[in-house]
């Protein structure tokens, strides 16, 4: 198999270097060039054509979002965007992902042993990008917020909870398919939660931005959070997993404990506890990612009587995630990203439940 030919593109030598460093250890990528700036970049990237960029924000001659859009239209390439983890930084990176960027990587602050440990994991996420699918960015399309009202779905008038519980989970890709899907929940939507896996500095601008874009309250579990209709809550990046606790009333718990499957928060482990208690009244859904997180806990979620569905393949930027749950079982259905909203709403709704 080819090796996946990386560009690097950051106005800092030392931050070059080390993600070349970090990209060079993987034996199945080779860094074909580096460039200080967007307009090095596109010289290189007409020169190199390769696979994958990696993508600063933040550079002098043109900012990372202007050049991601001209890489996108002109030349759609896979690109990561590596970006200062400030609110800022948060801000910009989740714009470039809604707009074609297929993943973001947060750029360490601190020394050199920071920058090893904060890029330890983007030789595989680059090898992801390398496969992802891209959508296609118009000349009419703009940089835009999401929208504040949610579009199609049904609306609060006609949709009557039946007392589910939504758990949802999501990577490479997701933040673009979790605006999809939440724009289109109703404000009496089912209590609702989420992991993405995402740098901790960005998932409280990614709460926010969801909340924005639904008429549902969109914010940052915290522990103790009371989960009821209306109210959706998205796992804090970082040091904790988000699980699910209670019996008779459901309450968000945020856990200190080690990576699983290389990830904290997992969405296996947000899966498994939504399975022990929820049980049969929960809706799991696995949305685009790479790897296999999510996929054994939204078996268990399916053993314990839940209804189960993932992304399905056409629609997935990275279709590892949902390809791992169907291969062991755990998935019901597949839907389309336009038709998961409606496929979770309506098994949640009391007057059009769906068959599954």
């Amino acid at each position: 198999m080819a090796r996946v030919r990386t560009l690097i593109v950051d106005d800092s030598a030392t931050m070059r270097s080390l993600i070349a460093a970090a990209l060079r250890k993987d034996p199945d990528i080779e860094v074909v060039g580096q460039a200080g700036d967007p307009l090095e970049a596109r010289e290189a990237i007409k020169v190199l054509n390769p696979d994958v960029i990696t993508l600063d924000i933040e550079m002098p001659n043109m900012n990372g979002l202007d050049f991601l859009e001209k890489i996108m239209r002109l030349r759609p390439t896979p690109v990561i965007m590596v970006s200062t983890l400030t609110q800022a930084g948060a801000d910009a990176t989740l714009t470039a992902l809604e707009f074609g960027a297929v993943d973001c990587v947060g750029k360490p602050m601190g020394g050199v042993a920071d920058a090893i440990q904060a890029f330890a994991g983007l030789p595989e996420r680059v090898k992801a990008a390398a496969s992802a699918k891209l959508r296609p960015l118009s000349s009419t399309t703009q940089f835009r917020q999401p929208p504040t009202r949610p579009g199609s779905a049904p609306s609060e008038s006609n949709f009557k909870p039946n007392g589910r519980l939504v758990a949802i989970g999501a990577s490479t890709g997701g933040v673009e398919a979790l605006l999809t899907v939440i724009s289109r929940f109703p404000g009496n939507c089912p209590p609702t939660v989420i992991t993405q896996h995402m740098p901790a500095a960005f998932t409280k601008s990614f709460a926010e931005r969801l909340n924005r874009s639904s008429a549902a309250q969109v914010q940052e579990a915290y522990d103790g959070a009371v989960l009821e209709t209306g109210k959706i809550y998205l796992a804090p990046g970082g040091a904790t997993h988000l699980e699910v606790v209670g019996q008779t009333q459901w309450r968000c718990r945020l856990v200190e404990s080690d990576t699983v499957n290389g990830h904290r928060p997992s969405v296996d482990v947000l899966f498994h506890s939504v399975a022990k208690a929820v049980g049969a009244r929960a809706v799991g859904a696995l949305l685009t990612g790479m790897g296999r997180d999510g996929a054994r806990g939204l078996l268990a979620m399916r053993e314990a009587g839940a209804a189960t569905f993932a992304q399905d393949e056409a629609t997935s930027v990275v279709y590892g995630m949902p390809k791992a749950a169907v291969e062991i079982a755990a998935v019901q259905k597949q839907y389309s990203l336009d038709r998961m909203a409606a496929g979770i709403l309506n098994t949640c709704n009391i007057d059009a439940v769906e068959t599954h």
